[in-house]
Formats: structure tokens, C-alpha cells, sequence
């Protein structure tokens, strides 16, 4: 009778933290907003080639000191900290990606030819060295910045890794479209990153907002094209690429 009386208080415990932990999370979840925003690339030149691509551009918050908000802040790292750039018809997939702090990226060779995958720029360097089809290297991203990934048999392979501080982060589609989810309330420094704009042609950036349930939109923001940071490049021992030769079978060459 006794252990019965026990197992009933435990269970009355239990289901009190139970309903408790889950009022506070919905009470959080409530707490956050979905931060929107639409980016238009402008080309500096009149091309008149088909509709606009304002793909792959990276919009990112930083939580300023003393936000309201930020006690609930959740690790940088959040729920997922290992990523995938897969090396698959000679380009990597996918072409930008974002990841927090200290991730681990993962770069499987899906190509029935070799492979070697390097980073001699700014951001995090390593060189993963030859590796064959089927194979699979990681890398640690423990240096924030901007990460220019390359091959070293082929030049057209390119793709950024960008290594940030703060979990509330998005990539634009086509459209320019994107959305921030979870994100508390509270003063953020909002900044713009895109491998089609150089250094100092991002005006109006980092900038100071205010996230708020009536207040969740970034707007639109405007950048005006000015050549490819990823293009022309060299080779990991600093040369130009030899000249490739003829096809000669699968995806023309290898």
C-alpha cells in the first residue's frame, strides 16, 4: 500500500513538471516570430537574358546586448551541427550553405572519378586531398567568415560554406524570398552576404532592427550586381588550371 502511495506521488510529480515544461515551451514558441524578407539582385549591366535569379543570398540576425529576449536564446549549434556538400556531375550541392560555429560538414564523393576538395582562402583552410569515388572526408568549420570551396582536378567546381555566430539565418531562393523562423523578439544587427556583390557594394549593411510580433519583416533589400567573388581562381598551389583536354567519357571529363 505504501509503495502504491510512492508510485502515485512520483506520478503526480512528474505529470506536474510534465504539463509545466510543456505551457513553457508552448508559452516560447509563442514567444517567436518567423522573420521574412525579399532580395532583388540588380544587374549592372541591361541583359535582358530571361527573369532575374536572386538566389543565394545569405541574411543573417545577431542579437545585439541587452535584447529583451535573449536569455532564450538557443545554442549556436542548435539541433543539427553536421552538414552535407556533396560533390555529384562535377558541382557541388549545395552551392551556398550556411552552418553554425563548430559544425562538421560532411563531403561525399558521388562521382565515379576522383576528387580533391580544398579551401586556401579566407574562412576555414584545409586541403582533403585526392579521394576517390564513393568516399567520404569531413571538416570541422570552427573559424567563423566566409569559406571559398574548390577542386583541384576541376576548376568549374565551386561552392561557399559561411560559418556564423547566431542560429537565425536564411538563404534566399530565386525569388528572393526567405524566412527566419524561430526568432525572439528583441534588437538584432541584420547583415547581407552575396558571392555576386563585392566587398563595400552591400550599402546599408550590418544595420540595426527591432523584431516584434507587428514588426517581422526585413522588407526589401536591394543589391546591385558586381561580378562573381568565386571567379576567375587558382589552383590550390596558387597556378592556373592546365588546360583541359579533350572529352574523353563520363560528364565529358574528368
Amino acid at each position: 500500500m505504501e509503495m502504491r502511495s510512492t508510485f502515485v506521488q512520483v506520478g503526480s510529480i512528474f505529470s506536474a513538471f510534465g504539463w509545466a515544461f510543456l505551457f513553457h515551451l508552448q508559452v516560447a514558441n509563442a514567444q517567436t516570430v518567423g522573420v521574412t524578407a525579399t532580395v532583388a539582385i540588380v544587374s549592372s549591366k541591361e541583359k535582358g537574358d530571361g527573369k532575374p535569379n536572386s538566389s543565394d543570398v545569405v541574411v543573417w540576425l545577431k542579437p545585439l546586448s541587452g535584447s529583451a529576449k535573449r536569455e532564450r536564446e538557443p545554442p549556436i549549434q542548435g539541433s543539427r551541427s553536421r552538414f552535407r556538400l556533396v560533390q555529384h556531375h562535377k558541382r557541388f550541392d549545395p552551392h551556398v550553405m550556411v552552418v553554425p560555429l563548430n559544425s562538421v560538414v560532411e563531403f561525399p564523393n558521388l562521382d565515379p572519378f576522383f576528387h580533391n576538395v580544398f579551401s586556401m582562402y579566407d574562412g576555414k583552410r584545409f586541403d582533403l586531398g585526392l579521394y576517390e569515388a564513393g568516399a567520404t572526408h569531413n571538416v570541422t568549420f570552427d573559424r567563423l567568415g566566409v569559406c571559398f570551396i574548390f577542386c583541384n582536378i576541376h576548376p568549374e567546381m565551386s561552392a561557399v560554406v559561411v560559418v556564423l555566430d547566431t542560429p537565425y539565418f536564411a538563404v534566399s531562393k530565386s525569388t528572393g524570398e526567405l524566412s527566419i523562423p524561430g526568432v525572439p523578439p528583441g534588437r538584432y544587427l541584420v547583415s547581407v552576404w552575396s558571392e555576386r556583390c563585392q566587398p563595400g557594394s552591400i550599402t546599408g549593411f550590418p544595420r540595426e532592427v527591432t523584431i516584434s510580433e507587428s514588426n517581422a519583416s526585413l522588407g526589401a533589400i536591394r543589391l546591385v550586381e558586381a561580378g562573381s567573388l568565386l571567379s576567375p581562381h587558382k589552383n590550390k598551389y596558387g597556378y592556373d588550371y592546365e588546360t583541359p583536354n579533350p572529352p574523353i567519357g563520363i560528364y565529358d571529363r574528368r
